[in-house]
């Protein structure tokens, strides 16, 4: 296949080095990693909310909370809840005493009902949620369960039943708040009752929707703990860097799927779902072709149940299929949970799956999360790529690849292709602020921050200053007329959620709209002063006017700061191309040091000079640089025509002429022309266009 016909276009990507420092994975004397040692410094908190990437340990670090709450905090049991009972596993016994803790984890079987037969609903089983009730008269101490057998008994036992009490919620970002969640109703209830413990754990920063996890009041009382990607990542052993890219695609994605799935890799391939518009509709057949693509199928494997393909230089290659939901996949869902297995690298090379192998699914040796067709849910994006960034002996690089298709203006969904592009540029600004070291930002001259090193000429009053905690990742920066936080809230949502004010920001259709593809036109205050306030106000009500103007500043300086590095990063790049002196290509620039050469360099840095930062200016720059003209054509008008306010008999009038300026000059008219008439008329285009895909749309759903 010819890179013609694979046509491949990269939308911004994210690239982190890791200086694999081997912290993430060093134990103290109670054999706790740094993520648990910083979670269990807060064991004494009556809510707490711990916010951790994938592999950083929360189960674990809940096994040492629980058990310490259980024999010192008057707690009298603890209940494990989990969103499915595959996680469940992750809550199994554990030897904690070997590695110098006070107790051992230890579930009872019978006490796992992630592991017992049946359904979690209770209308269908309700052996589950008797087995609660007995479990709350036991003197047995741990109890693991799903989120859906917990919502039913506590239907059926009330909230009284879970006084004094340890509730841990796993993958919290499941919650809501919203009354429709039954779930997040009932956690409110106890919370509001004060009659419990709770931890909350979640390895992402927000929900797929816009709901909060939480009221604000609400999460006002829990203390969080959180422990960034950047924290992660740098600390691994053998990870050294993690990239992130988007690559459109032209035709029927299997066309082009030999120029990502690289087999080499050890691979998760997310298909589409079937009702997505990148899906094919018949999905058992788009696994048959991935494998045809790859190599020529050799049979299956009669133990493990994966196939068996060899590839055109005569190696095979294992590949475990989730897809076939038949009789065939509780073998394969079985070998590829083997503990025997755990360690070896050659036990599978390729998984296929679809709604499956994401969150709590653990292969330590997945190099590449390779997912077709844009996920709305940033938390699910999330989830993928923690699939790939485990740290395991001989693995360097992990990368996540979201093959999307091109958005194309002959096709009737072209809306929706445009919708897709922007929603995959919010997502890769986003991870960007996920992998980022975390700013600590203060007013200019507040002070030498503990932990921070500022260069060889340390801190100096009067100028500006920039410190970076190589333990931990943390950059402080001082910044001229910042408005600090002055109730504790404030400065925990400063401290700890400023992702989560970002992902509203960068998600915003018209947000993103102004600021890729009508920049020339947009006021920069008006993205960061009014669009960002208006979020913040919108997210945070109960804040007073200061606390949410000091919220919506630190957002902003985040989102610049992480921006720029990335363009210092970039030139960093180019250099590294080059070779040193004894022939070595010169090592890239982790971010960490772009942030310090970019702050460096700058003699002031004032909320004025922040708030003239177009936030998207990068992504533009990148995108127009990666995509051809006629396409990136093609994407500005689609957007142009959603802003064209039209009357549809003058938009065919316009367009009746248009077919004459293209008799008379061979083209038709530019809707970014100088010309006034011109753009008028292409303007026409773009309204009778949309209005007919519109009639088309409502065609087919009548017919439907």
């Amino acid at each position: 296949m010819s890179n013609e016909e694979t046509k491949r276009y990269s939308i911004p990507t994210v690239t982190i080095k890791t200086d694999r420092t081997g912290a993430s994975s060093k134990s103290n004397a109670l054999g706790m990693r740094p993520m648990q040692e910083r979670a269990y410094a807060k064991r004494g908190e009556q809510h707490l909310l711990i916010k951790s990437p994938p592999a950083s340990g929360k189960s674990r670090a809940l096994m040492f909370i629980a058990l310490d709450k259980l024999a010192n905090q008057g707690i009298k049991q603890a209940l494990i809840v989990v969103p499915e009972r595959s996680i469940g596993g992750s809550f199994a016994d554990e030897p904690l005493s070997k590695y110098g803790f006070f107790a051992d984890w230890i579930v009872r079987p019978q006490w796992n009902l992630c592991n017992a037969p049946g359904a979690d609903d209770v209308r269908v089983a309700p052996s589950k949620v008797k087995a609660v009730g007995e479990f709350l008269t036991s003197d047995d101490k741990v109890l693991v369960c799903t989120h859906a057998t917990f919502r039913f008994a506590y239907q059926e036992l009330g909230p009284a039943a879970f006084d004094d009490r340890l509730i841990a919620v796993d993958e919290f970002h499941h919650v809501s708040s919203d009354q429709d969640n039954i779930l997040g109703r009932q956690l409110t209830e106890l919370i509001q009752r004060n009659k419990v413990h709770m931890v909350a754990m979640t390895g992402s920063y927000f929900r797929g929707d816009a709901e909060a996890v939480l009221a604000p009041d609400d999460e006002a009382r829990f203390e969080t703990v959180t422990y960034t990607y950047y924290e992660q990542l740098n600390g691994y052993e053998y990870l050294k860097s993690l990239d992130i890219g988007y690559y459109f695609y032209t035709g029927p994605y299997l066309d082009s799927i030999t120029g990502v799935l690289d087999p080499s890799l050890k691979t998760i391939v997310h298909i589409p779902n079937v009702n997505s518009r990148e899906s094919l509709k018949r999905k058992h057949r788009e696994v048959e072709e991935i494998m045809d693509s790859l190599g020529t199928w050799r049979g299956t494997d009669s133990q493990t149940g994966f196939h068996l393909v060899e590839l055109p230089g005569g190696r095979v290659i294992k590949v475990a299929d989730l897809v076939d939901d038949g009789d065939g996949r509780s073998a394969v869902l079985s070998a590829l949970k083997d503990p025997k297995q755990k360690n070896n690298r050659d036990h599978v090379d390729i998984i296929i799956a679809l709604g499956m192998a994401k969150e709590g699914f653990d292969w330590i040796w997945c190099e590449h999360a390779l997912t077709i067709g844009y996920r709305n849910s940033l938390t699910e994006i999330v989830q993928i790529i923690g699939r790939a960034t485990r740290d395991a002996p001989g693995k360097e690089t992990a990368r996540f690849t979201n093959l999307i298709a091109e958005p194309d203006a002959s096709e009737d969904m072209v809306a929706d292709a445009i919708n897709d592009t922007l929603k995959a540029i919010a997502a890769s600004l986003l991870m960007e602020q996920v992998l980022a070291p975390r700013f600590e930002f203060t007013p200019k001259n507040a002070g030498e921050q503990p932990g921070f090193d500022y260069g060889p000429d340390g801190y100096k009053d009067g100028q500006l200053n920039i410190g970076v905690n190589h333990d931990d990742g943390r950059v402080h920066v001082e910044v001229k007329g910042l408005v600090e936080p002055k109730s504790e809230e404030a400065a925990r949502i400063c401290r700890e959620d400023i992702n989560e004010v970002l992902a509203s920001f960068v998600q915003n259709s018209k947000t993103l709209e102004r600021g890729l593809f009508d920049h020339d036109n947009t006021i920069p205050e008006e993205l960061t002063i009014l669009q960002m306030g208006k979020i913040v106000r919108e997210k945070y009500p109960h804040l007073e006017e200061d606390d949410q103007e000091a919220v919506r500043q630190y957002a902003v300086a985040a989102l610049a700061f992480t921006q720029k590095a990335k363009q210092v990063e970039m030139l960093a790049a180019d250099e590294a191309t080059c070779d040193t002196d004894d022939g070595t290509p010169k090592a890239n620039l982790a971010l960490i040091e772009g942030v310090k050469q970019f702050a460096m360099s700058v003699k002031e840095l004032d909320i004025d000079l922040i708030d003239r930062i177009n936030p998207f200016d990068t992504a533009y720059a990148i995108l127009a640089k990666a995509m051809d003209e006629k396409t990136l054509k093609q994407v500005q008008a689609v957007i142009a025509a959603r802003k064209i306010n039209i009357p549809i008999e003058e938009a065919r009038d316009l367009a009746k002429r248009a077919l004459a300026f293209k008799h008379d000059r061979g083209r038709l008219p530019d809707i970014n022309a100088a010309d006034p008439w011109e753009k008028r008329m292409a303007e026409g285009i773009a309204v009778l266009a949309r209005f007919k895909a519109a009639e088309k749309r409502k065609e087919g759903n009548g017919n439907a």
